[in-house]
């Protein structure tokens, strides 16, 4: 597999709501757990739309990555300017993310025009990777069902890697693990 695209939650489905939540350090764990997998068979390029959450997270581990692996990432909002709702936090965040990314590039110029560019967004997303990697619980689909439901038309065969609230508690047991203070 040479791109992957990476999506999941929202920070608000997951109820987190400050960028300090401890939380957010074993999601991102889990993530770079299975992309250290997926770059050592060959992963080159790793897709993201930029929405706030798992995705952005998702550039975060990517970039502190590229520092030990030959990995590049590429954000493909919907429209222009997705960001101008969010907090203001996460639309600093978002806007530093953009500049750093290996490929920057809207898929409709302008603004939001409508939902149906979010549909487009799935599809392309889709269309243009090999399979995704999604942070998703099969209980609570939350907005992941759109792009699950996407990935799982697809014409051509498409892997779908599920990251499950099982391997997030794995994640935290290992992080729980790396720290020494643990062992006594």
């Amino acid at each position: 597999m040479r791109i992957l695209t990476v999506t999941g939650y929202k920070p608000m489905e997951l109820n987190i709501f400050k960028e300090e939540d401890p939380r957010i350090a074993f999601i991102k764990k889990g993530i770079e757990k299975r992309l250290i997998h997926f770059i050592e068979e060959g992963l080159e390029w790793v897709l993201i739309s930029g929405q706030m959450g798992v995705e952005l997270w998702t550039a975060e581990v990517v970039l502190d990555l590229k520092e030990e692996y030959d990995i590049r990432i590429a954000m493909f909002p919907p429209f222009e300017n997705q960001e101008v709702r969010w907090p203001n936090e996460l639309q600093e965040k978002y806007q530093e993310l953009a500049a750093v990314c290996d490929f920057y590039q809207p898929l409709y110029k302008g603004d939001y025009r409508g939902g149906f560019q979010f549909k487009a967004k799935n599809m392309w997303l889709v269309d243009k990777s090999d399979g995704c990697i999604m942070l998703m619980d099969d209980e609570f689909p939350g907005s992941n069902r759109y792009f699950y439901e996407a990935a799982t038309e697809a014409k051509e065969p498409y892997s779908i890697f599920v990251i499950t609230p099982a391997d997030l508690d794995d994640a935290v047991e290992e992080m729980r693990m790396e720290d020494p203070d643990y062992w006594d």
